[in-house]
């Protein structure tokens, strides 16, 4: 017997939200499937925090920074990544969150959850049109960056430990790899 699963769109997606069915529940949306979230370990928050700071020191008003909030994406998915650097639209956010037009890049720091940032998640942002992912391995302290998205893959894939990188909406901004995977 083969099972079929039922694909929610974003706006059944959203109805539910509305009904207060998910509350208190650590899902997201994910290729039209509702999925549970990991929980967050000490290592996941401390550094998933101590960026954000950092990177809203470092970009000032040139980008705004959504600590796990929803961002909305045209492949029946609203992911919560850790980090969403987006433009900076003020009052616009209230009738949507972040379209891909107006994120610069995303980032996951992923433990338990490293199966499904580095496959799931990473398929729907490349297929979304994200400009950059960075993906950080809590398990080997390195710093995976994707970019160039190509259908459901990108076409450059960087692993740093150490050195700076500056990301690509803000190629004068150079960033310390230590900043992000030790903070």
């Amino acid at each position: 017997m083969v099972l079929s699963t039922i694909k929610w769109s974003l706006e059944d997606y959203h109805q539910i939200i509305k009904t207060g069915l998910l509350n208190d529940r650590p899902v997201e949306l994910l290729a039209g499937e509702i999925v549970k979230m990991s929980p967050e370990g000490e290592a996941h928050a401390f550094f998933s925090s101590e960026t954000g700071s950092y990177l809203t020191r470092v970009l000032g008003d040139r980008a705004f920074l959504r600590h796990a909030k929803p961002i909305t994406l045209p492949n029946q998915s609203e992911p919560e990544p850790d980090l969403a650097i987006v433009q900076p639209l003020g009052r616009e956010y209230l009738s949507h969150h972040p379209y891909p037009e107006n994120i610069f890049w995303v980032i996951e720091y992923a433990n338990t959850s490293l199966e499904k940032d580095s496959t799931l998640k990473y398929h729907i942002y490349a297929e979304a049109g994200i400009p950059e992912y960075w993906l950080v391995n809590l398990q080997t302290t390195e710093l995976i960056i994707y970019r160039q998205p190509r259908g459901r893959d990108y076409g450059s894939k960087m692993t740093l430990k150490e050195g700076e990188i500056s990301p690509l909406a803000f190629p004068d901004v150079t960033i310390p790899i230590q900043a992000i995977i030790s903070a």
